[in-house]
């Protein structure tokens, strides 16, 4: 008698489980939906700047490597972007400029932070590589956020385009590391 009364409560467990896990189907938006991700829809300031900015596929976290990050590949590129926005978010403006294939590229467009309490930001999926007369760009979509000095906020949706040298001969080895080349903030944000 124990036994069937335990072959029907397991029973019920998995039809619950299963009802459970179609429910929930039905109730998740595609990836591809126009309903962003909470970070995505955050509020800005008064003017409301940017307030539905969000990365691409911003539901779909990226995977983790499996082991080292080749270097020269889209998740090295990613990699560099990534060690830019934590310079930046703690007010390393200098240091952050070596990232840059140009320091004074990099200074005029960090005048677009400078002056704000904080600045943080969201790094998407790197794009595909593309060539072009020895060297190679990708593009990493960001979003910049944070607060400024009168209490407001800001969100502003980004392309970071980065490039590196091929392995030509006669390249340093500075020249084949993946720098940002310019980084163009998208209108509306």
């Amino acid at each position: 008698m124990r036994m069937i009364a335990a072959l029907a409560c397991a029973g019920l467990l998995w039809g619950c489980n299963q009802g459970a896990q179609q429910q929930n189907a039905q109730i998740e938006p595609p990836a591809n939906s126009s309903e962003g991700s909470a970070m995505g829809q955050a509020a800005t300031g008064a003017e409301g700047n940017g307030a539905n900015v969000s990365l691409p596929d911003d539901r779909t976290p990226l995977e983790e490597p499996k082991g080292p990050i080749d270097p020269k590949s889209a998740e090295g590129a990613g990699q560099v972007v990534q060690h830019y926005g934590a310079l930046i978010e703690q007010g390393r403006w200098t240091e952050s400029w070596a990232l840059w294939t140009s320091a004074d590229a990099a200074k005029a467009f960090d005048r677009n932070w400078r002056d704000d309490s904080e600045v943080h930001m969201e790094i998407g999926k790197p794009g595909d590589m593309e060539g072009a007369a020895g060297s190679s760009y990708i593009t990493v979509p960001a979003v910049f956020y944070g607060k400024t000095r009168a209490d407001g906020s800001f969100r502003r949706g980004a392309d970071v385009i980065l490039r590196r040298v091929n392995d030509v001969p006669g390249s340093t080895e500075a020249q084949r590391r993946w720098h940002i080349e310019r980084v163009e903030l998208k209108a509306g944000g």
